[in-house]
């Protein structure tokens, strides 16, 4: 009778998750992911949800028939409540996971810097549920400013502002304007398009301010060309049911607010009793090992990795959390076998932004591009990262349509309507 096999836990289905989990599919091991959700859910293509271009399931699939296929891999869907380090144990509300090895790839969550009353009075885009509530509010924003006959209170509710301009909160601001312009502009032919105004609050000198001169400078005026009206260099310091308040004492207002200016690491993190760098990540090993646990791992946006020779730890982004959680897979493949697991080198395979349709800013290496370039780039490499051929075939068909008869063809207010802004945000 063969000895039992170690046990792997892994704590979250997301990018990092589940490069974890296909990294171990051959190693002699059992392996076990733990998610709140029972699916994984593409991140990058959210805003599309929201601005009522994709359906839900274009962006997220069952995390079941993810790993069913790698044999050695099962799924349990439950909340993590926390880990017991000296029994080697994940709790959760569902019942114990016992583990030999621990990968902590539990994601992010919006973060709100201790201001709760910004969760309170804004929305935010970090997952499936808080897209899903933004485009009901876009729509049932509409929806009440056709039964106004007040000129000022239509301009209130038909008032948006995101905060945060990022990739999200850029390519976001850019999708809204193309949906007010283009579809909602036919649906609702009684609203002037002059009592819609879309404004991205930004600290930065530019939106996309982390991409290379002159893309920064191109996506803003892209932006402008839409009619989102750019508010850079200064900082948001208040927001409440109005609006936004500016460092400067400017006040924006804003019937809705949409948060896109950062996410910490999920608050399981501040439970656990490791050491806490930026953003609220887990200090990790250039292995990423926990320093005193060299069982446990911890990777994507959960980690604060650090780059050698760099002073700043490497940025929460997808193409981290899949490379670092296929690294962790090999480490403690390594570990399974006598040998010393390797430090994580991030392969940098480039950055890209969408600026609403035909638009996008790519930084590939030596190689720059915008506008329809750019944005050619882009759609060849998101439509390779899409897994399965029914959700590529789909989300295609969608582009298409959007991009030849400026259609959103998912223009759907599900769920209770008039629902509190905040309602689902996770203050931090």
């Amino acid at each position: 009778m063969s000895a039992p096999r170690p046990k792997v836990v892994i704590v979250g289905a997301g990018f990092a998750g589940l490069a974890a989990a296909k990294a171990l599919h051959r190693a002699p091991v059992q392996v076990t992911v733990v998610d709140q959700h029972d699916y994984h859910t593409f991140t990058p293509f959210l805003y599309q949800v929201a601005t009522a271009l994709l359906e839900a399931d274009a962006v997220a699939f069952p995390v079941r028939g993810e790993v069913r296929r790698l044999g050695n891999v099962a799924f349990r869907l439950a909340t993590v409540t926390g880990v017991d380090l000296d029994a080697k144990a994940v709790d959760t509300d569902q019942g114990r996971l016992p583990y030999a090895y621990l990968v902590l790839a539990a994601g992010a969550v919006n973060a709100y810097f201790g201001h709760s009353e910004i969760a309170e009075h804004s929305l935010g885009l970090n997952d499936l549920p808080e897209a899903l509530q933004l485009r009901n509010a876009i729509l049932d924003r509409f929806e009440a400013a056709v039964w106004s006959a007040d000129p000022a209170e239509r301009a209130r509710l038909l008032s948006f502002a995101v905060v945060g301009g990022g990739a999200t909160g850029t390519e976001f601001a850019g999708a809204l304007a193309e949906l007010v312009t283009g579809t909602l502009a036919r649906d609702f032919p009684g609203l002037d398009r002059s009592e819609v105004s879309i404004t991205l609050a930004e600290a930065s000198p530019h939106p996309l301010s982390v991409f290379p001169r002159p893309l920064p400078v191109a996506a803003e005026r892209a932006l402008q060309r839409k009619g989102v009206q750019i508010r850079s260099g200064v900082m948001v310091t208040e927001v409440d049911k109005t609006g936004l308040r500016l460092k400067d004492g400017t006040r924006v207002p804003a019937a809705t607010v949409i948060w896109a200016a950062g996410v910490r690491a999920s608050h399981l993190a501040d439970s656990l009793g490791f050491r806490l760098g930026s953003h609220k990540r887990i200090a990790v090993t250039p292995a990423l090992q926990v320093d005193g646990h060299p069982e446990v791992f911890v990777v994507g946006d959960f980690a604060e990795i650090p780059q050698p020779d760099a002073g700043e730890p490497l940025p929460m982004l997808a193409q981290v959390a899949i490379q670092s959680g296929r690294q962790a897979g090999r480490n403690i493949g390594a570990l399974l076998r006598g040998d010393i697991p390797q430090p994580f080198r991030y392969k940098d395979l480039g950055t890209m932004a969408t600026v609403g349709r035909g638009f996008a800013v790519a930084d590939i290496g030596p190689v720059r591009f915008s506008g329809q370039p750019g944005f050619l780039a882009w759609l060849v490499v998101h439509i390779a990262r899409i897994a399965g051929m029914r959700t590529r075939a789909l989300t295609l068909a969608n582009w298409v349509s959007g991009y030849l008869f400026r259609n959103r063809p998912v223009r759907l207010i599900v769920g209770p309507r008039g629902a509190d802004q905040g309602q689902l945000q996770d203050q931090a």
